[in-house]
């Protein structure tokens, strides 16, 4: 398949491509009978209200809203390099980089229900790190979709965000939830290039910004994934951004959420009851033949976190 190395983004740090898959011949109609869907934006806030706070002198854990599916951490120390790990019931432990400081940042609590262990570590030369905040926080989620709706540290956005105003644009004139997720998905791969450059030049810690992505028209697979998964999140459409293995490459890909039934673009299945593969970026850089034939039934993809 062509271009697959070049989409491997391999960087220190979740590199990535959006990849989904199910692929297959066929079509399905939308029912337009009945009212059209409202395409006003939905985008939910992550706050740190400081009903429950566990804190020392250099970090803050504010645990307020955890049964949203999101702990928001400050760090308020001198240390330049900062590191939060977050463990789930399912013993997957995710390291993220603190990058801003002296502000609360949401990271999301993806592994459901259950016990939760939450390091802050400061570093102290080299690759080595102390540990300066610890806590284990019992989490019951509301919903299982609120982690994939709210923004967090690599999906980050907001009400007056360009990402935003766009998904609602390309969510008029729809019916369906599936017919959003395919008019996003269509402007992506068409308006969206892939940058070469950047991917060779990422520097670790990177994180995307989604209205550069859009008004830049150029990105890497990680930006591509971020844009995307803003888009249909703040459509109240709960959207995975997950990170794992085509292959032996290490990818990030996105997974969503709909009511519907149907193809899109005769690439992707959505059956309705379960999280399916999408990407983006290999529709981007392939053709259709190309990625129906690479995509499968997705067994090319193993995903190893979610955010």
């Amino acid at each position: 398949m062509k271009k697959m190395t070049s989409l491997a983004c391999i960087i220190v740090i979740l590199s990535g491509i959006l990849l989904s898959g199910c692929g297959g011949s066929g079509s399905s109609e939308a029912d337009h009978s009945g009212p059209k869907r409202d395409s006003t934006p939905q985008v939910l806030t992550p706050a740190a209200d400081g009903a429950v706070v566990y804190q020392n002198d250099v970090a803050a854990v504010d645990a307020s809203n955890t049964s949203q599916g999101y702990v928001m951490v400050n760090y308020n120390g001198s240390c330049e390099k900062v590191k939060l790990q977050i463990t789930g019931p399912d013993q997957n432990c995710y390291t993220y980089l603190i990058t801003e400081h002296g502000n609360y940042t949401a990271f999301p609590l993806t592994a459901g229900n259950g016990s939760y262990s939450i390091q802050v570590m400061e570093n102290i030369g080299g690759d080595s790190y102390v540990l300066s905040l610890e806590q284990t926080v019992d989490v019951q989620i509301e919903n299982e979709f609120l982690p994939f709706l709210y923004p967090n540290q690599y999906v980050d956005f907001k009400a007056d965000s360009n990402a935003v105003k766009k998904g609602s644009e390309l969510a008029e004139d729809t019916w369906t939830d599936l017919e959003v997720v395919q008019n996003i998905y269509n402007f992506v791969i068409k308006n969206i290039s892939y940058d070469e450059e950047k991917a060779q030049n990422v520097s670790y810690g990177y994180l995307p910004n989604v209205d550069d992505t859009l008004a830049s028209g150029t990105g890497i697979c990680f930006d591509y994934a971020a844009l995307m998964t803003a888009m249909l999140r703040s459509q109240n459409i709960p959207t995975k951004l997950e990170v794992g293995y085509s292959g032996d490459t290490y990818h990030a890909w996105i997974s969503t959420y709909v009511d519907d039934k149907g193809w899109v673009d005769n690439i992707i299945e959505f059956d309705g009851d379960s999280w399916q593969i999408m990407d983006p970026t290999l529709g981007a850089n392939n053709d259709s033949k190309s990625v129906k034939k690479y995509v499968g039934d997705g067994s090319h993809y193993v995903v190893k976190y979610t955010y």
